[in-house]
C-alpha cells in the first residue's frame, strides 16, 4: 500500500463533472512488415498480460480515506480484470485522421472508472486512409489518469509496452504480483490522525524553503522589467469549459526544427516549439478577430526528478510561464524574444526551488484541498478568475530510435492532456524517430474546427521554415557577389 502526494492528490480533487483528469499517448503503427500482415485485439491482450508487471500503474487502485480526511492510498487490486481495461473498436470506412480525432476526442472525455486502476487501453483498427502513414495501420490510445503519472514518468510505460526489435523481447523475470486486502476505515483514519497532526509541521517547513527561493527570485528581476509585466490576458479558452472534446496534432520533420532553432544563438528545441505554438495561436485568434497585442503566456511542465530511488512514480513537475510572444510577428524575433523570456523563467524557477510548490501540496489537508477546489467550482471562481495562463505546452521528448509493439513498426507518436476551467487548450509536444509532433486537446466549445488549429500550426512551421530558405539565398548571393569581386 502506497499513499498518494499532495499533488496527484490535487489531481484526483480537480476532477470535475465536466474536467476528467487523465493524460495519455497516441500510438500509431504500420504492420506491413509483420509476418501475418496484421495485429489481432488478443495479440495486444497477451503484449499487455506479459508486461503488467513492468509499471504499478496497472494493477494498482484507489482506496479513498473517510471523509477525505487524508491523501488516498494505491493497493494492489484484487479483482483486476486486464479485459476490462484493453478494450477494442475501429474506425468506419474511409478510416481517416479527422475521423480517428473525433473518435480520440469522444473517448478522453469519458472520465475513469474510479473503482478499478486508473487506466483504459484502446486498440483501434481500421486506419487506412492517413497520409505517409500505410493502409491498415492500427492505432493504440491509452487514458492514465494525472494522479497515478505525469508525462515525464508517462514515458517509463512506453518502454513498458515496446521494443526495441521487431520481435517482442522475453520476460527476464517471473511476475511476483500479489494482490493486497483492502485496509479498514478504521486503519485508515488512524493514519489520517497521525498524518494530520504532522501538517503544520510539514507547511512549515516547505514555507521555510520557499521564503529564501522567493527572495531569491525576486533579486534576479529587473524591477522595471517587472512593472512592465502585464496581467495574463483572457481568451476564448478561459472561462468555464463545456464536456465535449476536440483533438488533433501535426507531424513535423525534427531536422527542420533543429535547424530553425540555429536561428537564434543559444535557442533550444523547446524555444522553437513554443514559437511554432505562439505564431500558430496569433493567426487563430487574428482569423476570429479576438487578437491582442498582449503576448499570450504558456504553462510549461518541468520534470524536477533528481534520480533519487525513493521518489513517487506519479508527479513530480513543476511548472514556468514563459510569454509566447503572439505579440511578435516575424518568427526569427519570436524564437529569439521566446528565447529569452525562457533563460529568464528557468532562472527564476531553480532561485525559488524546483520542489518546494511539491512540498507545500504535500502539506495540504487532504480535507482542505477538496473542500477548497469544490467551493470554488460552485462559486464559479474557478472559471471567472484571472487566468494562470492562456495554454499549457508539455514537451515529451522520446526516443530516437524505432519501436516496435507486437512487432508492429511505431510510426507516429502523439499526447492527449488534460482540460479544465480557464484552461481549455492543452498541447503537448512529442518527439520520436526523426520526427517532432504537436497534439493538441480542447474544449469543443472554445475550439470547434481543430482542423483549422491544424492548419495553424503547419503555417507557423512553414513560416519558420522558409527562413531557412531566405537564408541559404542569402549566402549564395553573398557568396557570388565575392566571387564577381575576386575575378573583376
Amino acid at each position: 500500500m502506497e499513499q498518494l502526494t499532495g499533488l496527484d492528490t490535487l489531481f484526483l480533487h480537480g476532477e470535475l463533472r465536466h474536467t476528467p483528469m487523465h493524460i495519455g499517448p497516441l500510438f500509431i503503427y504500420d504492420t506491413s512488415d509483420v509476418a501475418a500482415r496484421s495485429i489481432t485485439f488478443d495479440d495486444i491482450l497477451a503484449t499487455f498480460e506479459a508486461r503488467l508487471d513492468r509499471s504499478t500503474v496497472f494493477r494498482r487502485k484507489l482506496v479513498n480515506v473517510p471523509l477525505n480526511l487524508d491523501h488516498p492510498y494505491w493497493i494492489e487490486d484484487g479483482s483486476f480484470d486486464l479485459r476490462f481495461h484493453v478494450r477494442h473498436t475501429a474506425l468506419p470506412k474511409p478510416g481517416d485522421w479527422q475521423q480517428l480525432c473525433t473518435l480520440v476526442a469522444r473517448l478522453h472525455a469519458q472520465p475513469l472508472d474510479r473503482d478499478r486502476p486508473l487506466w483504459e487501453a484502446y486498440f483501434i483498427e481500421g486506419l487506412d486512409n492517413v497520409e505517409g502513414v500505410p493502409s491498415g495501420a492500427f492505432v493504440l490510445f491509452l487514458k492514465i489518469h494525472h494522479a497515478a503519472i505525469d508525462g515525464a514518468s508517462g514515458t517509463r510505460i512506453m518502454a513498458a509496452l515496446h521494443d526495441i526489435a521487431p520481435q517482442p523481447a522475453k520476460a527476464l523475470n517471473a511476475d511476483d504480483w500479489n494482490p493486497e486486502t483492502q485496509p479498514s476505515a478504521t486503519t485508515l483514519l488512524k493514519s489520517a490522525i497521525r498524518n494530520n497532526l504532522r501538517s503544520p509541521v510539514k507547511m512549515a517547513k516547505a514555507a521555510g524553503k520557499g521564503l529564501p527561493g522567493l527572495l531569491r527570485s525576486r533579486q534576479t528581476e529587473d524591477p522595471d522589467e517587472a512593472r512592465d509585466v502585464p496581467a495574463i490576458a483572457r481568451t476564448r479558452f478561459s472561462g468555464p469549459i463545456g464536456a465535449s472534446r476536440a483533438f488533433g496534432a501535426v507531424t513535423l520533420n525534427f531536422e527542420y526544427i533543429r535547424a530553425i532553432k540555429s536561428r537564434a544563438e543559444g535557442a533550444t528545441v523547446n524555444d522553437t516549439m513554443l514559437s511554432i505554438v505562439g505564431g500558430a495561436l496569433r493567426r487563430y485568434l487574428l482569423a476570429k478577430d479576438e487578437y491582442s497585442d498582449t503576448s499570450l503566456v504558456t504553462g510549461a511542465p518541468v520534470d524536477v526528478r533528481t534520480g533519487g530511488e525513493d521518489e513517487p512514480a506519479g508527479n513530480v513537475v513543476s511548472v514556468m510561464k514563459i510569454p509566447l510572444r503572439t505579440d511578435i510577428e516575424r518568427p526569427t524575433e519570436r524564437l529569439r524574444a521566446i528565447h529569452a523570456d525562457s533563460v529568464k523563467a528557468k532562472a527564476n524557477h531553480d532561485a525559488f526551488g524546483s520542489t518546494v510548490m511539491a512540498e507545500i501540496g504535500n502539506a495540504i489537508p487532504s480535507q482542505v484541498s477538496s473542500l477548497g477546489i469544490r467551493a470554488a467550482e460552485v462559486s464559479g471562481l474557478l472559471a471567472g478568475s484571472r487566468p494562470l495562463f492562456n495554454t499549457i505546452v508539455s514537451n515529451l521528448p522520446g526516443p530516437q530510435q524505432t519501436h516496435y509493439l507486437a512487432g508492429a513498426k511505431l510510426v507516429r507518436s502523439y499526447g492527449a492532456g488534460p482540460c479544465w476551467d480557464n484552461m481549455g487548450l492543452f498541447q503537448v509536444v512529442n518527439s520520436y524517430d526523426g520526427r517532432v509532433t504537436i497534439s493538441f486537446q480542447a474544449c469543443r466549445d472554445m475550439m470547434p474546427d481543430p482542423e483549422f488549429y491544424e492548419i495553424c500550426l503547419q503555417e507557423s512551421f512553414n513560416e519558420h521554415a522558409s527562413q531557412l530558405g531566405a537564408s541559404k539565398k542569402k549566402r549564395r548571393r553573398v557568396a557570388a557577389n565575392k566571387q564577381t569581386k575576386n575575378a573583376a
